[in-house]
């Protein structure tokens, strides 16, 4: 039977569907929080190619003790919600795995590690099974590696690097891991090419930086502020309070505003300070657009250089144009940064002067958007900007 030409012609333009994946992100984050960090703006975009799933690790009775974000979320641990489209849960147990930072309890808490390496959860097990997708954030989940290619050795496993596991104390067990499966992980994504020598393998590496939503632009209006100057400090990372003594005594005239650095009101604080717990993403966006400049108070001169690169506050500060305030390490030769050295009151004053007084210009950071840097993390071979040179 021959078929008519326009038959014929709609036949060729038809193309098999692409197999929807199912994605699964295994992070100590919850993507429920407030506060953001790249893995929920990733996740974000993985919800729009196909089903996905947010697993939440290492939370436990434990967590009381060290303030962890996801308190809030404690009346929801283990139980399967929906939260913007995508499932999450919060696993959590009675302790969870920890770094001692003592080598004679190495034996005992290898024994905690390799007993939550197994993942015997009910709803882990389900979700690794049924994933094709598996993305690990960096920290704990490389000790699952084992357990996944148990569970389902057909899923493909992308390891999200945005930290080193020395940068973030991670424990003996937990190195020694990633070290013997680093190479039979199918991609390795580094946010900074600085991070490549912190991995154990070379073949499998990408580079992906931080991304951020062009759209974001639009937002953060109106302005929180009213009148005169305001400087903005956003997040928790090796906060330092004693920052904001000498900067609100050295200028009254600026309001300083602190958001979710995780702790209290200093009592040294100038009445020019206001402290903020955690805040939705959206909100931080108003004072991060409208402030004059934006703080990244690091308090420690042991800083690894590819948080220059990586750090989210400085990122978004960069996109805004809203000139930065840093420690010198982390400032280097970046345009609209200005470095102080910690705990230097002369250098303090100079570079906030500086952040005042100079004129904004356009910031010297790669800004691609959420949905180009996840097609490089899943694709990394279709784009040559991912290729990590030594």
């Amino acid at each position: 039977m021959t078929l008519p030409m326009a038959a014929m012609d709609s036949l060729a333009i038809e193309e098999p569907n692409e197999a929807v994946e199912n994605y699964l992100v295994i992070s100590a984050h919850d993507y429920r929080s407030p506060r953001k960090a790249g893995i929920h703006f990733v996740t974000d975009e993985l919800k729009k190619r196909g089903p996905t799933r947010f697993f939440s690790v290492r939370y436990s009775n434990l967590s009381k003790y060290t303030e962890d974000p996801r308190l809030s979320l404690d009346a929801k641990a283990n139980k399967i919600t929906h939260h913007e489209g995508v499932e999450c849960y919060l696993w959590k147990t009675l302790i969870h795995p920890v770094n001692t930072r003592r080598a004679w309890l190495r034996a005992p808490e290898a024994l905690v590690y390799s007993w939550y390496a197994r993942g015997e959860n009910n709803t882990f097990q389900k979700w690794v099974r049924e994933a094709s997708v598996i993305l690990l954030e960096s920290g704990i989940s490389p000790i699952f590696f084992d357990a996944i290619k148990k569970l389902n050795p057909k899923a493909k496993i992308v390891y999200r690097v945005s930290d080193t596991l020395e940068a973030i104390n991670a424990g003996h067990f937990v190195t020694r891991t990633f070290d013997r499966v680093a190479p039979q992980i199918d991609t390795i994504v580094l946010i900074s090419k600085h991070l490549a020598d912190s991995v154990p393998s070379d073949h499998n590496l990408a580079y992906c930086p931080q991304g951020i939503d062009p759209a974001l632009m639009n937002e953060g209006d109106p302005s929180p502020y009213n009148g005169g100057k305001h400087a903005v400090s956003v997040g928790s990372m090796l906060f330092d309070p004693n920052f904001f003594v000498i900067a609100s005594r050295l200028f009254p005239d600026v309001h300083f505003h602190i958001i979710g650095s995780g702790h209290g009101r200093h009592p040294n604080y100038g009445d020019n300070v206001s402290v903020y717990g955690e805040m939705p993403f959206a909100l931080t966006l108003r004072y991060i657009k409208h402030a004059d400049f934006g703080i990244a108070p690091y308090y420690s001169n042991a800083l690894p250089v590819y948080l220059r690169e990586t750090s989210l506050k400085l990122i978004q500060y960069d996109f805004f144009r809203v000139p930065a305030v840093c420690p010198e390490f982390i400032a280097a030769d970046y345009a609209g940064r200005f470095g102080y050295t910690i705990g230097d009151e002369k250098s303090i004053e100079r570079a906030i002067t500086l952040a005042l007084t100079t004129p904004r210009t356009t910031g010297s950071l790669p800004h691609l958007n959420w949905n180009e840097v996840v097609d490089r993390m899943l694709a990394p071979q279709k784009y040559s900007d991912t290729e990590v040179t030594a």
